[in-house]
């Protein structure tokens, strides 16, 4: 590019999308003149769902704003927890996502998840038709113009993806309350009523159940309840929540 050149500087909190030679303080960078500053942020390795602000010589600017020369512009990072006007509180996760996809459930919040890789079109559609945050470590995914609201997930461990995103979003917590499998509502049930979808260990063992209205899947406290009751009392004591009836 042969334009303005501009000085930028992005908020230590951006430092896993821009290059080190970009992380100390502001450095030079040069535009075309004619495109908007939030692709200018976007070219230097920042999607904009990660951006919280952007403030050019001291006052805060939109993201089509265009650059002059000689212009100073500080890119900030989303400020945390951070509200999503305009639709509940909902998401959407990609195909690498599964397992914080089970755990957001596991906590009571709605949370779509696609199992198979739809593409990153539709995934952007669904995000916008539902108006849901898409929930992803594909920095291009989250660059789609299309794209109702996104945020990048910083870790590659479930544990720690689980506690970003509770913290950037602060979502409200409803423990037990939605399918792990199909993120549909559950609701109690009696041991008759899913008598058949039991296996005969069971039926014989347990007598407290739980099963999803949408896809009649069945919940019971099995093997797996000590490790995921400690999921749930380690993210309730963090970030709050009811206290909900267990299956």
């Amino acid at each position: 590019m042969n334009g303005p050149e501009i000085l930028v500087s992005f908020d230590p909190a951006l430092g896993t999308f821009v290059p080190q030679e970009r992380r100390g303080g502001p450095t030079k960078a040069v535009t075309d003149g004619a495109s908007t500053l939030g692709h200018v942020v976007e070219s230097l390795g920042v999607p904009l769902t990660e951006v919280g602000a952007l403030v050019v010589d001291g006052r805060e600017v939109a993201a089509g704003h265009v650059p002059a020369q000689g212009e100073t512009i500080s890119v900030r990072a989303v400020s945390r927890p951070q509200p999503v006007p305009g639709a509940p509180l909902r998401f959407l996760l990609d195909v690498h996502l599964g397992t914080l996809a089970r755990r957001l459930r596991l906590l009571g919040v709605d949370a779509a998840y696609e199992s198979t890789d739809i593409g990153d079109p539709a995934l952007a559609a669904r995000s916008a038709a539902e108006r849901r945050v898409l929930l992803s470590r594909d920095r291009g995914l989250l660059r789609r113009r299309e794209l109702w609201a996104g945020a990048y997930v910083y870790s590659d461990r479930p544990d720690e993806q689980l506690r970003d995103v509770l913290g950037r979003f602060t979502p409200r917590l409803a423990p037990w309350t939605r399918c792990t499998a199909c993120n549909g509502s559950l609701r109690t049930a009696t041991k008759d009523e899913v008598a058949d979808l039991l296996e005969g260990g069971t039926r014989g063992s347990y007598d407290v159940f739980a099963q999803c209205a949408d896809c009649a899947r069945v919940y019971w406290r099995g093997a797996h309840h000590d490790r995921l009751e400690a999921i749930v009392a380690g993210a309730v004591a963090e970030f709050g929540g009811p206290v909900s009836a267990q299956v």
